[in-house]
């Protein structure tokens, strides 16, 4: 559930479907919200989000794509600080199955052009069905069971007769499930102890279930909370300077990403020059080196999050990519106006902020060019990279 792109920003994960507001463009519910804050005085608000208007535009249906991301605002929209902060055991706040599933659906119809939108409700019920199984059929340990005994039986449950028959998965995934079995027996009563989920961190271990009583030194690591299930990424390198150096291949092509702290190698440079060739003929790539409607898409979700100014700078980066220079001016200064008066020691967020420089300054001189906002290049990006097949 994951959002994969040309430089895939942390996690993945708005604008829902509306009518059109004046000059005939369209106004998310959520840009109206914001809107509504800046008169009541509670700040400016956000710059607009790209991706749906500016499909819309190069005359790809979004209906499904904003229906989805209505839904997946719609589960942001109760996550308040303290539901952030719980564990996904807990339960308390958002659906976050519903959640995910939204941002499924939303990918899905961005790359597949289906006249049916992904069924979240069907995949919910299918949740459903599988957290009540585990309570029915003799799967359910005996009552008053000690933790150990009903942990043992609900791994047995999941991992052995239901999810992993192909003996792999993702762990992010794997916790979202098991905390949706946990939510059902809890209100179903049957659960008399405050339970935990161990989220590993490596790529051979199972998420498992705990007595939070007794839990131990270092277990803390290892519980995800609804916001981080919802953000969750592993990086070892700055994306965003990779984005920046691909950038000076030009906007509006898939220029490779030369790394800022070494070599390319010859396998990445000669895939990503494959990629390329093959997006300006029109033929989509897979999802390492090409998938900017989802990276876009990706980066928009974080955004409604409100986890990390950051993913305001790496969004910009994207709209430079695809030739939007107002907007990603715009999100430049939205995302220096958030970082204002914090300074930094570390040598790669120096980095990456010389680099966020360089970059408004390069697009303020393209914007300063004669006549740069009569011809803004509403769909050049798209009708060049147009569809994903």
């Amino acid at each position: 559930m994951s959002c994969a792109s040309v430089w895939t920003p942390r996690y993945a994960l708005g604008r829902s479907s509306s009518s059109p507001g004046p000059g005939g463009r369209r106004r998310s519910s959520v840009r109206a919200s914001a809107a509504a804050a800046d008169e009541s005085g509670d700040g400016p608000p956000p710059p607009r989000m790209v991706l749906h208007d500016s499909l819309d535009a190069a005359g790809v249906a979004t209906a499904h794509a904003r229906a989805a991301r209505a839904g997946f605002a719609a589960q942001v929209g109760r996550l308040t600080s303290v539901a952030a902060a719980s564990s996904i055991a807990v339960g308390r706040g958002p659906d976050l199955a519903r959640a995910a599933l939204c941002v499924a659906a939303e990918d899905d119809s961005l790359v597949s052009h289906s006249s049916v939108p992904l069924p979240v409700d069907a995949f919910v019920a299918r949740l459903d069905g599988l957290s009540t199984g585990f309570c029915s059929g003799g799967n359910f340990p005996p009552a008053g069971a000690p933790p150990e005994v009903f942990f043992d039986h609900l791994d047995r449950y999941l991992y052995g007769y239901k999810v992993l028959t192909c003996r792999s998965g993702s762990a992010l995934v794997l916790s979202l499930i098991y905390s949706e079995i946990l939510k059902t027996v809890r209100i179903y009563g049957l659960l008399d102890f405050d339970a935990e989920i161990f989220f590993p961190h490596d790529l051979n271990s199972l998420p498992r279930g705990y007595d939070k009583h007794k839990s131990k030194l270092g277990d803390e690591a290892h519980i995800i909370t609804s916001k981080s299930l919802l953000v969750e990424s592993k990086q070892s390198s700055s994306l965003f300077l990779n984005a920046v150096a691909a950038n000076h291949y030009g906007p509006g092509t898939a220029g490779y990403q030369a790394r800022s702290h070494g070599n390319v190698s010859a396998i990445e440079m000669a895939a990503a020059k494959a990629a390329q060739h093959r997006l300006m003929r029109g033929v989509w790539t897979n999802v390492r080196f090409g998938d900017m409607r989802r990276a876009l898409a990706a980066c928009e979700r974080l955004i409604l999050l409100d986890h990390d100014p950051h993913e305001l700078r790496d969004y910009a980066a994207l709209l430079y990519h695809c030739g939007y220079y107002e907007d990603c001016l715009d999100y430049l200064t939205a995302y220096q106006t958030a970082k204002a008066g914090k300074f930094t020691s570390n040598s790669l967020e120096i980095l990456e902020d010389e680099a966020v420089n360089t970059l408004r300054a390069r697009v303020s001189l393209i914007l300063a060019e004669d006549g740069w906002s009569g011809r803004r290049p509403a769909t050049s990006y798209w009708t060049k990279n147009s569809e994903p097949w």
